[in-house]
């Protein structure tokens, strides 16, 4: 994969993770950890599927639907996992 595509993929997955934000708003760590749950996803999603041979809107090396199914993914998922409170008891 050239640099000029990896920078594509960057961006894709950057945009990807502000749109995430103006859904659900937060804060600016928020908006961190949806950048980086997204870029995460993302290369996850392209390497899934460089592996499987899957193709959904490639342009060029980047599968671009893939990786934006596997950045959702990523932000769904981390975003319900950070909304988890900790009560502070000990269950035992």
């Amino acid at each position: 994969m050239t640099l000029p595509l990896l920078l594509l993929a960057l961006l894709i997955a950057l945009l990807c993770g502000a749109f995430f934000h103006i859904l659900r708003g937060g804060s600016g760590w928020r908006l961190l950890l949806y950048f980086g749950l997204s870029v995460l996803g993302f290369a996850v999603g392209q390497a899934v599927s460089m592996w499987r041979g899957w193709h959904l809107f490639s342009f060029g090396a980047l599968n671009i639907g893939v990786g934006v199914i596997g950045s959702l993914v990523f932000l769904v998922v981390g975003d319900w996992l950070s909304q988890i409170k900790s009560t502070g008891e000990n269950g035992v």
